[in-house]
């Protein structure tokens, strides 16, 4: 595909992007996370006797991910390996059966043993531990099922947890109120990890300032203890077998049509264990349905072997390559940007999903999910974007009236959705509105990742851009407050924090967006503050890198990647100002590296799914606020998208040439 006045770099990639799209339309990446992945479905098929071809593929991927040091990572050349990830990884290939002294699983043992494992491991990986007798499940938090009846007007009711929490929790509480153990042969124990013999380390909440005896932290771990108590006597109370049969059905009810739910693995991964536990009509048919997923579109074959995949990203992937190829100058008359508009149109959620349960049903559903079939959460991150890119091709003069009736259409209802799911403090956050109870952050069992979803610069431009682009007046209240929101976001050294991408520069580069849209020019102050971190932060080859250890560490820098390049530039492309040299040698550094197939390599990791701060929004970790964690990220969840280094280029050489 060329234009009439074309541009060989930006021809090359468009080119090689095309490519990539499936004959339905979409654009689906490789989307690699770390290794709990394979290593946790790996424990799963042996736990529930689950025969699957490909699971030799699936460990010859995790080996050949081992670190020099014998550990596994969360992302990329990370400065650390991960105790969880390594103890995950190390115990499933024992589950199949590999030598222990073998010169791999002897690195790997070194290095847990010497990171003293036991004391730092998260509260999923000692679940895992106990489901085969390897940990005990006193020394595990409690989660009762008796959760499901929780009112939604009380703070632990499930609606105030994250989605992902949320669909994660429900199996959870059905496992761990039954304390299932699956003793493995002599052969198969981890003693050589208990030289010391078994001592389980107790969870606890790391305290800060003075210890305060009937503080929340000690609040609930007497209440955890009191679960514990119960579980063990409450089997077979009437509640607690109710309890656990109106769970499953919660988590039927949630199953998506291609056997996940949520579209992430961990809700999946669980709920078969639950499955598995449960007696119900159907089950078999369930847990085939929820294996097959793996055959479907859950696992992709890579030069390391086979990955299981955390999520996927066909949606997300379509909405950014179709907006490429528009900023390129393709229009809906293009055989490509045509069939990428119907899949986004025929992808349209209407489905009442969670959300529902706090907005009302009032509001008629819309907005898109960030995967094929998950029909349960929308992401309003997607939706936003996809409004932004129909809203141009609507535009279009080669749009055709009948096209520009359905995508109009379609916009109306997604932006009355996306309004309604604005949060009290005038941002939206990614799946729910206001979720931001930090009070479920305070039980034993949330010592991983994020488990609230609260609102969110990034997310917060992208709808603002959205509505402004739809026609939608500043003055209107609801736009007001969101551009309040973000204009208070802001760090002092100009940048904002990138909730869902890597990481000043990603929500520098949304925000400034959303603001050029606004009207916004570069003479504003916060404007003006923004650009001039985004200079500071060039490297001298001209490009824009920077590492997950940021979020850690705040003064990290990295080496250039070609999505945070992009990103960069396209900030800077979006005003009139004196960094404009800047952009220009930007987009000179992408030229530079680009592939002769069109495209860039990137390996490293520049999406994120959590920072690993508990609550979901930014931690202020450089005025001394201590968190568990370091720059290894062990708490973190990190994303390497695969078309980010081929779609953000083609947007930036063609936004950076049109400036």
């Amino acid at each position: 595909m060329k234009l009439k006045q074309s541009n060989r770099h930006i021809d090359k990639a468009v080119e090689n992007l095309a490519k990539q799209q499936s004959p339905q339309g979409y654009w689906n990446a490789q989307l690699e996370t770390n290794c709990c992945m394979e290593a946790q479905w790996l424990m799963a098929s042996v736990f529930c006797g689950i025969e699957y071809e490909r699971n030799a593929q699936i460990a010859e991927y995790i080996i050949n991910s081992q670190r020099e040091d014998g550990s596994w990572e969360v992302y990329k050349n990370a400065v650390n390996g991960d105790v969880n990830t390594t103890l995950e990884c190390y115990f499933a290939l024992r589950l199949l059966g590999t030598d222990p002294q073998c010169e791999m699983m002897s690195k790997a043992r070194e290095w847990l043993l010497c990171n003293k494992w036991q004391y730092h491991i998260r509260v999923f990986t000692k679940y895992w531990l106990a489901l085969f007798g390897e940990w005990d499940w006193e020394a595990t938090p409690a989660l009762p099922p008796e959760i499901i009846y929780f009112p939604k007007w009380f703070p632990f009711n499930i609606y105030r947890f994250a989605a992902w929490a949320r669909a994660t929790i429900m199996p959870l509480c059905v496992v761990t109120s039954q304390r299932p153990v699956k003793m493995m042969p002599g052969a198969l124990r981890m003693d050589e990890l208990f030289p010391e013999g078994r001592k389980y380390k107790l969870y606890s909440r790391r305290k800060h300032g003075k210890k305060n005896k009937l503080g929340l932290d000690n609040f609930f771990l007497a209440a955890d203890r009191l679960f514990h108590f119960y579980n063990k006597k409450g089997v077979n109370f009437p509640i607690r077998r109710r309890a656990i049969k109106d769970s499953m059905r919660w988590i039927l009810d949630h199953q998506d049509d291609d056997g996940f739910w949520g579209g992430i693995q961990p809700p999946w991964i669980y709920a078969i264990i639950a499955m598995h536990l449960e007696d119900f009509p159907g089950r078999q048919a369930r847990i085939n349905k929820a294996v097959n997923a793996l055959n479907l579109h859950w696992t992709e074959m890579t030069p390391l072997g086979r990955r299981v995949k955390a999520s996927e990203s066909p949606v997300w992937d379509t909405i950014l390559a179709l907006t490429s190829l528009l900023d390129a100058g393709f229009g809906p008359d293009n055989s490509a940007v045509a069939l990428a508009v119907e899949y986004l149109l025929n992808k349209e959620n209407r489905h009442y999903g969670d959300w529902s349960e706090t907005v009302g049903k009032d509001v008629e559903p819309s907005g898109w999910a960030f995967q094929r079939e998950n029909k349960f959460y929308p992401d309003i991150d997607d939706t936003a974007m996809a409004v932004i890119a129909l809203k141009r091709v609507s535009d279009s003069p080669k749009c055709g009236a009948r096209l520009r009736k359905r995508i109009l259409d379609c916009i109306k209802r997604a932006n009355n959705w996306l309004l309604a799911m604005q949060s009290k403090n005038g941002g939206w956050g990614a799946f729910d509105r206001d979720n931001n109870t930090s009070l479920v952050t305070k039980i034993p069992f949330c010592d991983f990742g994020e488990v609230l979803d609260p609102p969110s610069s990034d997310v917060t431009a992208h709808v603002l851009e959205a509505l402004v682009k739809c026609g939608y007046p500043l003055q209107d209240p609801r736009l007001k407050r969101a551009v309040d929101f973000i204009l208070s976001q802001q760090e002092d050294d100009g940048s904002w924090f990138g909730r869902w991408g890597i990481n000043y520069i990603y929500g520098t580069w949304c925000v400034l967006s959303a603001l050029a849209a606004c009207g916004f020019t570069a003479k504003d102050d916060v404007v003006k503050k923004g650009l001039s971190f985004l200079k500071g932060k060039q490297n001298p080859d001209g490009g824009w890198g920077e590492s997950a250890t940021s979020y850690m560490d705040f003064k990290s820098r990295s080496s250039s990647t070609a999505s945070q390049t992009a990103w960069a530039v396209m900030a800077i492309s979006a005003f009139e100002s004196e960094y404009a040299e800047c952009a220009k040698r930007g987009a000179d550094y992408l030229k530079s590296i680009q592939n002769p197939d069109g495209g860039w390599d990137e390996p490293q990791f520049t999406g994120t799914g959590f920072p690993g701060y508990g609550f979901g929004a930014k931690s202020d970790v450089r005025n001394g606020v201590h968190l568990p964690q370091g720059a290894e990220l062990s708490r973190g969840f990190m994303l390497r998208y695969g078309y980010y280094c081929l779609y953000f280029p083609i947007m930036a050489l063609s936004r950076q040439k049109n400036t």
